[in-house]
């Protein structure tokens, strides 16, 4: 199956990208963090071995930063990423499919539904809707320059609450781009896919026990 054939991590793409080779060392330094190890070590557990050439850094035409590939593996958009954090994210959220790929040996990725759960998943524990993240892509906004500390407790809590909606605002945002890059869902069956599985799948943190 070719990088065309993957399934969209549709991230913000950066200028000035990396080349193959230098994306290539990225992805080796990115599988020593602990969080990648862990869902590596849970795929085992669920019986997909991850091979060293499960990984690839590759040229991507499309405005994506990375998909995953039923079959072969993790594509990551060498000519899109920057920083390592870019590479350490789209491996992260990748790998959040294809554990989904493993676990569910139904899973039907040109079911609008079966793609949408996947990606509310991804987007809820890959990291990708950190509130800071949101910042840096200019989705929130701050509001005086407070410093914790001078916060009361209420104010802390509101703050906390309203973190948690920009996060599920994100990654509502982030699956519908996702599922309609998918040529079998419309824009009408992506939204009644996303509502129809949220709950569910938003309250699913499997392999973590809580969302990381």
């Amino acid at each position: 199956m070719s990088s065309e054939d993957a399934i969209p991590n549709n991230g913000i793409t950066i200028n000035g990208g990396r080349t193959i080779e230098e994306c290539q060392k990225m992805i080796q330094k990115c599988l020593k963090r602990p969080m990648v190890k862990f869902l590596m070590e849970n795929m085992e557990k669920a019986g997909c071995g991850v091979g060293r050439n499960f990984f690839k850094a590759v040229e991507c035409d499309k405005e994506i930063s990375g998909g995953y590939s039923p079959g072969e593996g993790i594509l990551v958009c060498s000519n899109h990423m920057r920083l390592q954090d870019d590479v350490n994210q789209v491996v992260i959220h990748e790998l959040i499919h294809a554990y989904d790929d493993c676990r569910a040996a139904n899973l039907d990725w040109s079911d609008c539904a079966h793609h949408a759960c996947s990606e509310i998943r991804a987007g809820h524990l890959s990291g990708d809707c950190h509130y800071k993240r949101e910042l840096l892509r200019s989705f929130v906004k701050l509001r005086g320059h407070e410093q914790p500390q001078q916060m009361e407790t209420r104010d802390l809590q509101t703050r906390g609450t309203n973190s948690q909606l920009i996060k599920k605002e994100c990654v509502r945002r982030r699956v519908m781009k996702s599922v309609l890059a998918n040529p079998h869902c419309s824009e009408s069956a992506a939204k009644d896919a996303m509502a129809a599985v949220w709950d569910t799948c938003y309250n699913d943190t499997s392999p973590f026990d809580r969302a990381p």
